[in-house]
């Protein structure tokens, strides 16, 4: 996460939160395949991808470059 970081410790910027976020998603998701009856993550799962898609709405709001730059690094499709 260090490597979306704008300063050494930054645990707050929307491009931190965002990778901390796609990260639990592709965990959660690998488990979801091998677990499909497991509806309470899932619920958990719609919430995290809810939080990443404000998160990232708000980026692009603020700042395009920075929002088209994350995307391009996380591999999301939008």
């Amino acid at each position: 996460m260090e490597e979306f970081a704008q300063a050494k410790g930054d645990t707050g910027s929307p491009e931190v939160q965002v990778a901390i976020l796609s990260e639990r998603i592709r965990n959660l998701t690998d488990h979801l395949n091998q677990h499909k009856k497991d509806y309470h993550s899932r619920r958990g799962l719609l919430v995290m991808v809810g939080q990443r898609r404000a998160l990232l709405d708000y980026l692009k709001r603020k700042d395009a470059g920075r929002y088209e730059r994350l995307i391009e690094r996380l591999g999301l499709r939008r």
